[in-house]
């Protein structure tokens, strides 16, 4: 399967002022839109902050800090309102992830054929 990228833009939900504009892998593995740790104080302060231990595809087990509310919009399609996970760089390197929740949010389905993003006509509240 190959690469699919995205432009987001994120947005503190609480100061409308702190916002990150940024490439991301859309990774339906993952869970949350996960950002570096190093983001974080570009984007301010938030209502909620909580440390949580999360493991990553490798079972490997890792210390992340989610945080919120954030907007979060991907180019093309609606905002929604979500917690993010910020990680430091695992193994030297790391690449911003959009998670299955924020594609389920905001009503995007991944075209695997295709190698895009598309919006859902209707949302599943099953």
């Amino acid at each position: 399967m190959g690469r699919i990228v995205v432009r987001v833009t994120v947005q503190n939900a609480l100061d409308e002022s702190k916002v990150r504009i940024f490439d991301a892998l859309v990774d339906t593995g993952a869970t949350l839109l996960t950002l570096p740790k190093a983001w974080k104080q570009d984007l301010g302060k938030f209502l909620i902050t909580e440390k949580e231990k999360v493991q990553l595809a490798d079972q490997r087990m890792i210390d992340v800090e989610i945080c919120g509310p954030l907007t979060i919009q991907l180019e093309g399609f609606r905002k929604i309102s979500m917690d993010v996970a910020f990680v430091d760089p695992v193994d030297g390197g790391y690449e911003p992830l959009i998670g299955y929740m924020v594609l389920e949010g905001a009503g995007i389905a991944v075209d695997v054929i295709g190698h895009r993003l598309v919006a859902v006509k209707h949302l599943d509240l099953k």
